[in-house]
């Protein structure tokens, strides 16, 4: 079955992503067409780049790229949860991102994001990120806005027709996923 990492990319403590992951996780998990995991970058203690040679070559020495590579391997697609800081996305999830290089190869990749215009401007980046990264960004993304779909910045109320954009962007990274299996098994 196809397996999908739901991302938390901010590790900032009081940070939106957590519960913004977690209801991404709540409605993906009703599917029957996938499996889903949260994957919080909490849990892998990536320091700031550490390897000496470039992630295009896969030959991790540090045993914390040696972990988080097996788990980024182990899915078939994503869905990013980030937040927009200063018109970017978050430094955390940019540096587990530069960790890896193959892992990410020919996998589909969705964005949830959020911030005062809705966190559009850090999936910009994040776009081209993927691109690089040889993975298929999908049309559909989430923008939560931190004037509507929270309350106080930070207690996180999603409006109804997020859903309906979120089960899209579902559709579309499950889509693409299961499109690019025969290229990862090359």
């Amino acid at each position: 079955m196809t397996k999908i990492g739901i991302i938390i990319g901010s590790t900032r403590p009081g940070r939106n992503g957590e519960a913004v992951a977690r209801w991404v996780y709540d409605i993906a998990s009703q599917r029957t067409d996938a499996e889903f995991e949260l994957v919080d970058l909490l849990d892998y203690k990536l320091p700031h780049l550490d390897e000496m040679l470039p992630p295009s070559l896969g030959q991790y020495a540090q045993p914390h790229t040696q972990e988080w590579a097996s788990k980024i391997d182990s899915f078939d697609g994503f869905i990013m949860v980030t937040p927009e800081y200063n018109h970017s996305t978050s430094g955390v999830l940019k540096n587990a991102i530069d960790f890896l290089y193959a892992e990410w190869n020919n996998k589909a990749v969705g964005f949830v994001s959020y911030g005062s215009v809705g966190g559009t401007r850090a999936v910009e980046h994040l776009r081209l990120v993927a691109g690089e990264l040889q993975m298929a960004d999908v049309r559909s993304q989430v923008a939560l806005s931190l004037f509507n779909d929270f309350e106080n910045f930070s207690d996180f109320k999603p409006s109804d027709f997020q859903v309906e954009a979120l089960n899209a962007t579902l559709d579309q990274v499950l889509a693409w996923s299961k499109a690019l299996a025969s290229l990862r098994v090359a």
